[in-house]
């Protein structure tokens, strides 16, 4: 198969896998969002483990352990994302899976945001537009859910900060979980610990393929973080970008249609517009990437189409 296909299909695996999440964690229930949240971190550093392992890739630590910026940003990133999991977890519990897919539906313009905000980058004017939808989306749903939709705009930013993190650190995704989930492992493990000395955990007390499902949520975060990894490296970034769609769409349609959560007219308004910016955000990316393409064949045309130089 050749290298692109593979490359996409790990992609279209790990956006699928991550879009069904709000079929998964209803069923730990009655697991309290931090309870799952603490599970999911303890069990996540022993799937990575176990991926390395078979890998017997450990080499990288060495290297790491030398660089006390990239740690630093590794610890950071933790933090951020157990914000971004305990948030979603608990959206997903409390039939809010709609407005957990806003947030990543609108996570590209926040990320588009961060890039003039943080890094100084200059936007084309659909860009700008397409920010613009997203913010008048964002003002139509807070009228119609009557607050500011919190859960979308926490996992939208968490997501975004925590992209532009790891961007900074530059780290392999599983070494990057590894290190991550290990610096989150002491408080998650103190905190199940105390559950159980309290009476109050469910870990084991209940059915076996309850506390099998607990055990799970490590796999489910680790296998689309590494499919998602092999479709990086594979494909372009502008294919990677129009792949990303696909687990808000089946987010969005878990809460419609599994969950069967209410959708006024104001919210599909609201969602609207969000698509909308999202297709003029898509159009002018895809616009972009050809020009980018297009200028890069033509120098390379021009040069191999100037005549070699006398040396005499």
């Amino acid at each position: 198969m050749p290298d692109l296909r593979r490359g996409v299909l790990f992609g279209v695996a790990a956006y699928t896998m991550w879009g069904l999440f709000p079929l998964y964690w209803p069923l730990l229930k009655p697991s309290g969002a931090v309870e799952i949240l603490a599970h999911r971190i303890v069990w996540s550093l022993l799937a990575v483990v176990v991926v390395l392992a078979v890998r017997r890739h450990w080499s990288w630590i060495t290297g790491l352990l030398r660089q006390p910026r990239k740690l630093a940003l590794l610890a950071l990133a933790a933090a951020i994302i157990t914000v971004n999991w305990g948030v979603y977890i608990y959206a997903v519990n409390t039939n809010h899976v709609v407005e957990s897919a806003l947030g990543y539906f609108i996570n590209p313009l926040v990320s588009v945001l961060f890039g003039v905000v943080l890094l100084r980058e200059r936007l084309r004017p659909l860009q700008w537009t397409a920010v613009g939808f997203g913010t008048l989306a964002v003002l139509v749903l807070t009228l119609d859910y009557g607050r500011l939709p919190w859960i979308a705009l926490t996992l939208a930013v968490s997501f975004g900060v925590y992209g532009l993190v790891k961007k900074q650190a530059n780290v392999g995704a599983a070494e990057s979980l590894t290190v991550e989930t290990l610096v989150l492992m002491a408080p998650a493990a103190a905190y199940l610990v105390y559950l159980q000395a309290a009476g109050e955990a469910t870990f084991g007390h209940l059915t076996t393929g309850h506390a099998l499902l607990l055990v799970g949520a490590g796999v489910i975060t680790a296998v689309p973080l590494l499919c998602f990894t092999a479709a990086a490296i594979r494909v372009p970034l502008s294919t990677i970008g129009l792949l990303q769609y696909i687990a808000p769409v089946l987010q969005f349609m878990c809460g419609v249609l599994v969950a069967k959560e209410t959708m006024p007219t104001s919210r599909w308004i609201g969602f609207s517009i969000v698509w909308l910016a999202l297709a003029i955000f898509t159009y002018d990316s895809i616009r972009a990437a050809r020009a980018t393409a297009r200028g890069r064949r033509q120098a390379m045309t021009a040069v191999q189409g100037q005549p070699e130089r006398s040396t005499t």
